[in-house]
């Protein structure tokens, strides 16, 4: 049996409890400086003239191809959210195509096609690249490395710091679309579903939450890991309780049935069309409002509250039935290779 502790696992790339052991531990003692401390989305950069923030990725997703998107939308999109949720204006992607050999010209064509109508879409330009071609490995057939660009407003400060009790917790849209999605495409698991991935660019939709108000602290993309991670993130990094409703979480039945069917939480799978945001509480219904005005924002809700500190910071989910439950960031991947 592989061991954790000396062996890189599938799981340690889900974003859950090993992805942050594996780095506290292994790699970030090692790199550690002021611009990589704060493990956000993105480095911001201080230049004369303004601020830039720069942030980079990686794309494994199996099927390259899958209801609503393909690794080349995601790779630009993912890129432009992890921008867009720091609160800057993205410009520039760099794109590094790692190619297997017996890859379909075709395929290729259709995904590179996608590529340059999402960031078309994102308002960005691929400014530079690389292409590789490896041996036949294992059918992956794509890679995709990304890096990105953006710039800055003079003022504008995301992140923890500045949440306090009573804040809103506010999600974009229902979750989980994502990750079902693809899991339902991969061979062997497929099923017949409504389900389409949600993978879309949030700078548009990002940028009419921060024009609404003032009051908007965090914002953050809930991709690997799922909502539940950011929650358990923002619980840890804040040591503030919080209390999410379980009828306010936006989930359509289909999601709901396929992860009952696949045994899966909702609220640990993957997105990547979200927005999580924590938001001052008297401005919770302007940047609600904002949302729902924006096509990529109608199923918007306020799914909780950030509560006061706490020695063991828990977040808690309030059920239907009246009780409460705990929730925790997954431990390894329950749906590896989503994004």
């Amino acid at each position: 049996m592989l061991e954790p502790e000396k062996q890189v696992l599938l799981a340690h790339g889900g974003g859950g409890e090993l992805t942050r052991r594996l780095l506290a531990e292994r790699v970030l003692p090692k790199l550690a400086n002021e611009l990589l401390d704060p493990l956000t989305d993105g480095a911001v950069l201080a230049r004369p003239g303004g601020r830039i923030c720069l942030t980079t990725d990686a794309f494994v997703v199996q099927p390259l191809e899958f209801p609503g998107g393909d690794i080349g939308r995601l790779a630009v999109c993912g890129t432009v959210n992890d921008l867009a949720v720091m609160g800057a204006a993205p410009k520039a992607l760099s794109l590094a195509l790692i190619l297997e050999e017996g890859l379909a010209i075709a395929t290729l064509e259709r995904i590179v096609a996608s590529i340059a109508a999402t960031a078309a879409e994102a308002g960005v330009v691929v400014a530079t690249g690389d292409t590789k071609v490896v041996e036949r490995r294992g059918g992956d057939g794509m890679t995709i490395t990304t890096a990105g660009i953006g710039e800055l407003p003079d003022g504008l400060e995301l992140g923890t710091g500045t949440i306090a009790t009573g804040d809103a917790v506010l999600v974009t849209g229902a979750i989980a679309e994502h990750g079902l999605a693809v899991m339902s495409a991969r061979k062997g698991l497929s099923f017949r579903t409504e389900l389409r991935s949600d993978v879309a660019p949030l700078n548009g939709l990002v940028g009419a939450m921060l024009a609404a108000a003032a009051g908007v602290r965090f914002l953050r993309d809930p991709t690997r890991g799922g909502l539940a991670g950011v929650l358990a993130d923002l619980a840890e990094q804040t040591r503030r309780n919080v209390e999410v409703e379980e009828d306010a979480v936006p989930l359509t039945p289909v999601a709901r049935h396929t992860a009952e069917l696949l045994g899966l939480d909702p609220l640990t799978v993957a997105n990547e069309g979200k927005v999580v945001a924590v938001v001052a509480p008297g401005d919770a219904e302007k940047v609600l409002a904002a949302c729902r005005a924006h096509p990529l924002g109608r199923a918007a809700a306020i799914i909780g509250r950030v509560g006061e500190r706490s020695d063991w910071p828990l977040v808690e989910l309030l059920t239907r039935a009246g009780g409460r439950r705990v929730v925790q960031r997954p431990y390894g991947e329950e749906l590896p290779r989503i994004c």
